[in-house]
């Protein structure tokens, strides 16, 4: 019984996932050809790995790593700071590519997506498989970096095709083979099921996504709810999830935290870090008409250990100059003296939609319409001259020293390397340029 397929048809749909191999380091090995073949590692504004080439993972070196440790495993490792803008523009140009293939994508990250290649088998003339291979071939030979793929059934099936064969792999699952990679998949491996959730299905004798996928309907319906019973269809080859196109405009709570090199003990210099975060989380929230209840704050010392505190709003509000006593409040309740600190972090919670927000009988309204004013000029002014244009004076201070100063804080190329019409604080959008390999 266990050889037999989860499913008889293998192709009523066909779904794509696509992930970039080691994205941040193989786009600084593409712009930076002397570096290919070597053990490359991105992050050195932080102190710790954020990326690292397969060069560097064969020798052992694993993201979050200490830079310290790094020396130790892999000597020669190069060690550069994270160019964040130069991957932004390899993602567009990426996800530009699959679009030519199929209409049908989700941006799942910045390095990863979804694409819908159902039926279009006709059009390209050719199996699912060519097509796939053809588009990893095309982001190869214009950006210089490699992408594994998986391509199945359903989201989740093709998730674990693009784990399957890395770097620069790709695996088909029809439906008659998902068995097959089933069988030797741990169910913790299986995307959307963490451990909590894996030591509970342990219990009931389920080991891989096998004995997961081949449970009864009863089980699944009577022991587990509607997040896993969408997995459990999935893993049968029932597409549940769809390819979403849409852009991402809801969101639960939005989350601002900045690291800074090196560390500080100056309260102003830090309040102006958190402050900063503050500005950053509500212009994501104005910019999609969101507006919080609750604030949290939180500050990491140079040691790693963090501390936070949860502040609840009177009114939801996305507008900073009402948050600011509370930011305070919050900031003195966690603060240390003589304590070196490496990053602070907003989290903006609780978040209604701005249309929806109810102001209390005794409020200044016409006060709320002003200031609702003040920052919609302040929006249109950073959407001129670029984020920050205008900021408030408590955030000032960041800008006594660059956000990484010192030795691990060297500007990356593209900061560094200004077209016309650009300046330091305002960069363009432009496309990367094709890069031959």
């Amino acid at each position: 019984m266990t050889n037999q397929p989860l499913i008889i048809s293998s192709w009523p749909q066909a779904i794509m996932h696509i992930d970039a191999d080691a994205f941040f380091a193989s786009c600084e090995q593409a712009i930076h050809p002397e570096l290919k073949g070597r053990p490359v590692i991105t992050g050195k504004e932080r102190g710790i790995v954020a990326a690292a080439s397969y060069e560097a993972k064969a020798r052992g070196v694993s993201r979050g790593v200490r830079l310290s440790d790094v020396k130790k495993l892999c000597p020669d490792a190069v060690i550069l700071p994270s160019d964040y803008e130069t991957y932004s523009l390899f993602s567009v140009r990426m996800f530009e590519i699959v679009r030519r293939f199929s209409p049908d994508v989700e941006e799942y990250s910045i390095d990863e997506a979804f694409v819908d290649l159902t039926g279009l088998r006709r059009t390209y003339h050719g199996s699912y498989e060519m097509i796939a291979e053809k588009m990893r071939a095309t982001i190869k030979q214009e950006l210089g970096i490699t992408v594994s793929a998986g391509v199945s059934l359903s989201k989740v099936l093709a998730k674990i095709g693009s784990k399957h064969r890395k770097p620069d792999g790709l695996t088909m699952i029809p439906g008659r083979d998902i068995h097959l990679f089933l069988g030797s998949l741990p169910v913790e491996k299986v995307w959307g099921i963490g451990p909590n959730t894996a030591s509970y299905l342990n219990k009931h004798g389920i080991r891989t996504a096998l004995d997961f996928a081949r449970k009864d309907e009863e089980f699944v319906t009577k022991y587990l709810s509607k997040p896993y019973r969408e997995i459990w269809h999935e893993l049968n080859g029932r597409s549940v999830y769809p390819v979403t196109t849409e852009t991402k405009s809801a969101y639960q709570s939005i989350s601002k935290a900045k690291t800074f090199t090196p560390p500080s003990d100056d309260e102003a210099f830090v309040f102006a870090q958190l402050s900063k975060n503050l500005e950053n989380a509500c212009i994501k929230a104005r910019r999609y008409h969101l507006a919080a209840n609750r604030l949290i704050v939180f500050l990491r010392q140079q040691d790693y250990r963090s501390t936070g505190a949860e502040l609840k709003l009177s009114r939801p509000t996305a507008f900073p100059s009402e948050l600011y006593t509370l930011l305070r409040e919050g900031f003195r309740e966690l603060y240390l003296p003589a304590t070196p600190y490496r990053q602070t972090g907003v989290v903006l919670s609780g978040l209604v939609a701005e249309s929806s927000v109810q102001y209390g009988l005794f409020e200044d309204t016409a006060k709320i319409a002003k200031m609702a004013k003040v920052y919609e000029s302040i929006d249109e002014l950073s959407r001129k001259y670029g984020k920050h244009a205008v900021q408030h004076g408590a955030s000032l201070p960041t800008k006594t020293q660059a956000q990484h100063e010192g030795e691990r804080g060297d500007v990356p190329v593209r900061k560094g390397d200004l077209f016309k019409g650009e300046n330091k604080r305002q960069r363009l959008g432009l496309p990367m340029l094709h890069i031959k390999v």
